[in-house]
């Protein structure tokens, strides 16, 4: 349809209003569309990692559904349940964790069950489909949405990839004073417990528990600091950390992208997956839009957001996600290991390379976070 401009100099009366009649006419067809233009969008509370909320994950969501997310982020899963805990019901309408704390924010009744219909788990790699700990006496909690493994982070200019297929790179002399620790206990004692040849990292007996604290006590005097997110991003990208224990490409991936020497690498001795999954508050007055937001994020169009997260990308379960990455991001695909049809991320799972990292079975959490502030303090 063109319009045709008419000179002001010889636009009549009659003209004027039937231009604008058609305009009015317009406006009047679409009441509704209009309202929803003007009315002020709904705002959704997210607990969560940094970078879940930001525009490059949630812009396309807040457009389509006139939402704007105010999120609250954190750092390590303890932070997250002391938040909740000191926050009144309802505070959070969407709450990310990770997986092994899905069964604590359960039993304190933090989350609300979710109706497993309303997700595409058809869509997911068998694996995640009955994800554990997301569900408790065959009811489901949480929903997955990305995981990442966590291997020997380590700049690729100091380091070799062989070096650095080892945890015992960590006490190289010529690394003194230059690895660092993300601040959190369980990936960190997690990849010590491998190195110990525990198969079940976490499901460790007294004496297990015993060598994993004589051997970590080892590691003092390599250690130069103890880091957050920002710490651990700043410290690998500028050199002053050339080995980073307790993380791997959720934070180098972005470094390497930005053109950083640095890499992730899983070791000989195996490694570690983390898992993140989306849950509704309890107590959420927008129940339903939290939903919504869980099956945008979720489907393969809002897994290739995740995939690709400015703050950290991650690995995503969703199959048809993997599809549609390599289409939109290929060389992204490429990078993670998201290709179907070659050796892929899924294989380090299948063929046992992976542990899920989860909280300790035989010890109480309390017990491996009280060693972790004695370490940080010697």
């Amino acid at each position: 349809m063109s319009v045709k401009v008419i000179p002001s100099e010889r636009r009549t009366r009659r003209e004027f209003l039937k231009s604008t009649a058609i305009v009015g006419g317009g406006i009047l067809a679409t009441p509704y569309l209009s309202r929803l233009a003007f009315a002020a969008p709904t705002e959704l509370t997210m607990l969560a990692w940094y970078g879940h909320a930001e525009p490059d994950v949630v812009a396309e969501f807040e457009a389509e559904n006139n939402v704007k997310f105010k999120p609250k982020y954190y750092t390590g899963g303890d932070n997250m349940l002391g938040l909740i805990a000191q926050s009144p019901p309802g505070t959070f309408d969407i709450i990310l964790s990770d997986a092994e704390y899905v069964q604590q924010l359960n039993a304190a009744g933090y989350i609300e069950e979710l109706d497993p219909k309303d997700y595409a788990f058809d869509e997911f790699f068998p694996e995640f489909q009955q994800f554990p700990g997301h569900w408790q006496d065959g009811k489901l909690y949480s929903v997955i949405t990305r995981f990442g493994f966590l291997g020997v982070a380590y700049n690729t200019e100091a380091i070799t990839e062989k070096e650095a297929s080892t945890y015992k790179v960590y006490w190289d002399e010529k690394l003194k004073g230059k690895v660092g620790h993300f601040d959190w206990h369980l990936p960190n004692l997690g990849q010590i417990s491998l190195l110990n040849g525990n198969a079940s990292p976490y499901d460790i007996d007294e004496s297990a528990w015993e060598k994993v604290q004589e051997v970590t006590k080892t590691l003092r005097p390599q250690i130069g600091g103890f880091f957050d997110y920002g710490g651990t991003f700043s410290s690998l990208q500028n050199g002053q950390m050339l080995v980073m224990a307790g993380i791997g490409d959720w934070i180098t991936g972005a470094l390497e992208k930005g053109g950083a020497k640095v890499r992730s690498v899983i070791p000989e001795e195996g490694g570690l997956q983390f898992t993140e999954s989306f849950s509704i508050g309890k107590g959420s007055q927008k129940a339903d839009l939290a939903k919504k937001w869980i099956q945008y994020i979720t489907s393969a169009k809002g897994q290739v957001k995740s995939a690709n997260m400015a703050a950290y990308p991650c690995l995503i379960p969703n199959k048809k996600g993997w599809e549609l990455l390599a289409v939109e991001t290929p060389e992204e695909a490429k990078r993670q290991g998201m290709l179907l049809n070659e050796s892929n991320a899924m294989d380090l799972i299948r063929n046992g390379r992976i542990k899920y990292r989860q909280l300790p079975v035989q010890q109480s959490l309390e017990t491996w976070n009280d060693f972790w502030s004695e370490y940080k303090s010697a």
